[in-house]
């Protein structure tokens, strides 16, 4: 309810069920909740207030498909990213495909409803909609939301504008922070749904230690609350969300689960659609057949695999500049872009580990260059360009292959007690913004 706020086939092809998951209703509670994208209605004023001035497409921007286990001890936030290419459901003879969030735009709810069944083979029990304004005011009427990043983020097209440590941050702060698709390191869909699912990771905790859900009357407090910014499908009255929100105000942090749908192909052009994104087949099938059979997704090794030597970022975006010409190749060969700078290397090396050095603010490219070579010493230096310098040193110096999975860095199912960012040192919590 805090979400509220908030067989393998030959190339890609749009997902059905028949590709996703077994067909069945399954056990326990499915709920899908989408944040509409839609500027009907808004004056110059408002949009420039939301800074949501581009122009709408009536379709779903977020969407969320959260399983709540039969016995009431689990919850699943599963993120369904908008550009997931899929069929649609509906009689068209052949069926029609595009990205799902243009489901809403032909047939809203329940079009929507029907497709995400469609594609994942899940039934969806209760289904409830926002807006950009519906969201702004949730936030503000449940007394804004807490977000928190270790680094600064910045965002033209959302108007995101924040500093490293944690904030609480109004319906329209939080708007900014939940839209934002140009961030830092983490560009696109999967780095944005992450920080959805951390700022309904927070209300959900935080209403829980405010008592708003710990007995039926309060939920039904904070279910009438909510009820004057969502809309809600036809099968889905106040008792259910009361019985919804009792439910998930008793569970811990660690038995709910937050993860993105794993994603196959990240920029898969289709004409007339544009680029979009392919799920991977096996991963997602396996996703929904463990919801459908009310089985925990975390630790699941048949949805996320577990790498060997897994790397945060990608190896393909970071220059490195290396003083042997054998641990250049082996960088190299680990798609890490390399210049050989062995002709100017010392003759006579420094004593201990490789080192590696860079400009301060590039420490997720250091963890991952630091991966491949275990026991590397990092240094940030004041002034340091954009490449990254390694020197080798006496100690042996080899090179792990190290593995780059975007589902891995932004949308591995994880729990709640999990799901918070590091703060760095120094930072001044819940700074209001």
């Amino acid at each position: 309810m805090t979400a509220l706020s908030c067989g393998a086939l030959v190339g890609p092809q749009a997902v059905s069920a028949q590709t996703a998951a077994a067909a069945g209703v399954g056990r326990g509670t499915n709920i899908l909740i989408v944040g509409i994208d839609s500027r009907a209605g808004l004056s110059t004023a408002e949009k420039n207030r939301l800074h949501v001035g581009g122009k709408g497409c009536n379709c779903t921007d977020v969407m969320m498909l959260v399983h709540l286990s039969e016995d009431g001890r689990r919850a699943s936030v599963v993120s369904i990213p908008r550009d997931s290419y899929v069929e649609y459901a509906g009689s068209a003879v052949p069926a029609r495909s595009g990205k799902i969030n243009g489901a809403y735009a032909f047939g809203g709810g329940p079009l929507t409803v029907a497709t995400v069944e469609k594609a994942t083979g899940l039934h969806v029990d209760h289904y409830l909609e926002t807006d950009f304004t519906g969201f702004e005011r949730t936030v503000d009427n449940l007394g804004g939301a807490t977000v928190c990043t270790d680094r600064p983020l910045q965002d033209e097209n959302s108007g995101l504008d924040i500093g490293a440590g944690r904030h609480h941050t109004d319906g329209n702060r939080t708007l900014r922070y939940v839209r934002a698709r140009h961030v830092n390191l983490r560009p696109g869909d999967l780095g944005r749904v992450r920080r959805q699912q951390r700022v309904v990771n927070d209300l959900l905790a935080r209403l829980t230690v405010e008592g708003a859900l710990a007995s039926p009357l309060r939920t039904a407090r904070t279910v009438r609350t909510l009820l004057k910014t969502v809309r809600t499908g036809e099968r889905t009255g106040p008792g259910d969300l009361i019985r919804i929100g009792w439910t998930l105000g008793r569970l811990r942090a660690d038995r709910t689960e937050f993860a993105t749908v794993p994603i196959r192909l990240f920029d898969h052009r289709v004409p007339g659609v544009g680029s979009t994104l392919v799920w991977h087949e096996a991963r997602s099938a396996a996703l929904w057949e463990a919801l459908g059979a009310d089985r925990p997704i975390t630790g699941d090794t048949r949805i996320q695999p577990v790498a060997q030597t897994p790397a945060p970022t990608n190896p393909a975006a970071i220059g490195v500049r290396v003083d042997d010409a054998t641990v250049a190749a082996a960088l190299s060969r680990n798609g890490f872009v390399v210049t050989d700078t062995s002709p100017s290397a010392p003759l006579v090396r420094p004593a201990g580990p490789p080192v590696i050095r860079y400009a301060p603010g590039q420490e997720e490219h250091a963890a991952t260059l630091a991966a491949a070579l275990p026991g590397a010493r990092l240094e940030a230096v004041a002034g340091h360009d954009a490449f990254f310098d390694v020197a080798i040193g006496t100690d042996a110096a080899p090179v792990r292959e190290v593995t780059y999975d975007r589902n891995i860095a932004d949308g591995a199912p994880v729990t709640g007690d999990s799901l918070r960012c590091s703060e760095p040192p120094g930072a001044v919590p819940a700074v209001r913004s």
